[in-house]
């Protein structure tokens, strides 16, 4: 059964980073697999989109360029542009269902009235919405009530892994509605990184917000700069920064990550916020890399099997994590062998599309019944 699929994300695309990597790579897994799907976007992105699919972007906001996650003053406004652009493409085009990524999009889709819709839960609004404000515990209550009003509306939701789901049932969703399914990972796109005798970098990639914990990063590399003076950090973004104490690197398409990738670094995820799946971590698995990661947001990794886990900002474990990988190129290349190999068993892209797919399937045939 062909489907005729649009995927909405109230995001600019291309952008380098998590939400868009995810949207783009579950999108070109179901096309893999037969199915027509195109993409509803923002305006605009950063660099050249290669997947070949067809996109429909809504206009633009004057003088907005930002493409980090979270609040703007444009975002509202590009949220209604997309409502209407979402109701005129799902009808011209004769779409059979929307994926809705992430929680603008949900709320975009259920303000169009496009329906069946599955949503796609990229994190839990209760655990990220307090880091963009200086004072938690409004944002947190507020944060809640969203996770408790809306996913539940939709026809059925997509959930990257197991604590989400529970989350999102304890807040009023229906359990029989709820899939866990992980991000796709194409591994043809990533070059195994060549591990070296000599002390490489640390390497952070994404976006610099602040549940991302680069505080601790931080904190961690003094400490390792006493013990291995000339050690590198890098910061590779695709955000204008300056950082002292790091190389900033700037990240404008997937094409120079993906070089960077394929290098020698260690890789650093300080992050501890526990309900989103960071794709950086993933690719970094899919490139071979040996990675340090807070235990909240090390969903796929196995301590001492194909990464290195810490205890949740603890800053000495961090540091001492870091210092064992940039000493030990052996262990290095053993934990990236191991984790890509983690990546090609359980992140396959025919398989991520087979259960996307049946979640679709499903779903319109209650739709027909129903009717």
């Amino acid at each position: 059964m062909k489907l005729r699929i649009l995927m909405l994300g109230a995001c600019n695309y291309p952008v380098p980073q998590g939400s868009q990597v995810f949207l783009r790579d579950n999108a070109l897994a179901l096309a893999e697999r037969g199915h027509e799907v195109q993409l509803v976007t923002y305006g605009y992105g950063v660099g050249r989109d290669r997947s070949g699919l067809k996109i429909h972007r809504c206009r633009r906001f004057p003088g907005d360029r930002k493409t980090a996650a979270g609040p703007s003053f444009a975002k509202p406004f590009l949220d209604l542009f997309l409502v209407g652009l979402l109701k005129r493409v799902f009808r011209q085009e004769r779409m059979d269902i929307v994926y809705a990524h992430n929680y603008e999009a949900l709320l975009v889709a259920l303000l169009a009235g496009t329906r069946p819709i599955i949503y796609h839960a990229h994190n839990a609004m209760a655990d990220e919405l307090p880091y963009y404000f200086p004072i938690h515990a409004l944002p947190q209550k507020i944060g809640s009530w969203l996770d408790h009003t809306f996913p539940r509306r939709a026809g059925a939701i997509v959930v990257p892994h197991r604590r989400l789901a529970g989350h999102l049932i304890v807040k009023g969703c229906d359990h029989t509605k709820v899939t866990i399914v992980p991000p796709p990972v194409n591994l043809k796109s990533f070059f195994p990184c060549t591990v070296e005798t000599k002390i490489p970098p640390v390497l952070y990639t994404g976006n610099l917000d602040a549940y991302q914990n680069l505080g601790l990063l931080f904190a961690a590399m003094e400490i390792v700069q006493k013990r291995i003076p000339s050690v590198e950090l890098i910061i590779a973004t695709n955000e204008d920064a300056d950082i002292p104490g790091a190389t900033v690197m700037p990240i404008k398409g997937f094409d120079s990550l993906q070089q960077l990738l394929a290098k020698d670094h260690v890789m650093a995820m300080p992050r501890v916020s526990w309900s989103g799946y960071p794709v950086k971590l993933i690719n970094g698995m899919a490139a071979g890399m040996a990675i340090v990661a807070c235990e909240s947001a090390a969903y796929p990794l196995t301590d001492g099997k194909n990464g290195i886990i810490v205890p949740d900002d603890d800053v000495e474990a961090f540091a001492a994590a870091l210092v064992r990988l940039l000493l030990d190129h052996e262990l290095r290349r053993r934990l990236g062998k191991q984790a890509r190999k983690t990546i090609e068993d359980e992140h396959r892209p025919e398989d991520v599309a087979k259960k996307l797919e049946a979640i679709a399937i499903a779903l319109l045939e209650a739709k027909r019944n129903a009717s």
